[in-house]
């Protein structure tokens, strides 16, 4: 089945929502965000979850040796990279992350406009992380724009990724456009966080349960990372 990640978790509230609908990890937004959690808030959320729910802590260019606290004190289980982080740095972020899954976010338009080198710095690094993650943001927002990017365009991109590394899908996703998307990525996740919201950082039940459920009722199944 397709890994299913609801990000800009804010309260136990949401949280107990996706856990209920059947997905497989909940995120919490660490950087400046309509989502922004304190990490003492999102510690209190961890403690109250079940084992089995990974939870994802999403950051903006801090250090290895800030993320491996943050991750020690809150009760993370992996870290999703969505800054600058180049591929060069990212053997320092397992150095100093270990087991704990690593989510490299690449923007596409970034992505296709720099052209094959930029893909391939990050390739040469697969073995530092566990998942690319290709999300439709921008420097100035680098998530939850609630649009999708060009699906077309980016597919071979998407196969070159496949190869050395698990792919999840973001950016615009909904309960309606959630299984074409698998369709045409054949991802190993998606991750959803405005598609699913009432408003910014408050999830609606019912999208919750329909993004869920449209995703388990598309037939794919791909290669796991070994981290998570």
């Amino acid at each position: 089945m397709t890994w299913t990640k609801i990000c800009g978790t804010t309260s136990l509230a949401d949280a107990n929502i996706a856990v209920a609908a059947g997905a497989d990890a909940v995120g919490f937004i660490f950087a400046p965000s309509p989502r922004q959690i304190p990490p003492d808030a999102a510690a209190g959320i961890i403690e109250a979850l079940p084992a089995k729910i990974a939870k994802i802590g999403v950051t903006v260019n801090q250090s290895p040796d800030e993320l491996a606290r943050l991750v020690e004190n809150v009760g993370l289980t992996g870290i999703q990279l969505q800054g600058d982080e180049l591929g060069e740095e990212l053997h320092a972020y397992r150095s100093a992350l270990r087991s704990r899954m690593i989510i490299k976010t690449l923007h596409v338009q970034q992505l296709l406009a720099a052209g094959d080198e930029y893909l391939d710095e990050y390739l040469r690094a697969a073995e530092c992380i566990d998942a690319v993650l290709l999300d439709s943001g921008t420097p100035g927002q680098r998530g939850g724009t609630g649009t999708t990017f060009g699906w077309n365009a980016v597919a071979p991109l998407v196969s070159r990724i496949k190869q050395r590394l698990p792919v999840i899908v973001a950016g615009g996703l909904t309960p309606e456009n959630v299984g074409n998307a698998i369709q045409v990525f054949a991802p190993w996740g998606v991750d959803v966080v405005s598609g699913v919201e009432s408003q910014p950082g408050r999830k609606e039940e019912a999208k919750v349960r329909g993004f869920v459920s449209a995703v388990r009722n598309a037939p794919v199944l791909t290669a796991s990372p070994t981290r998570g």
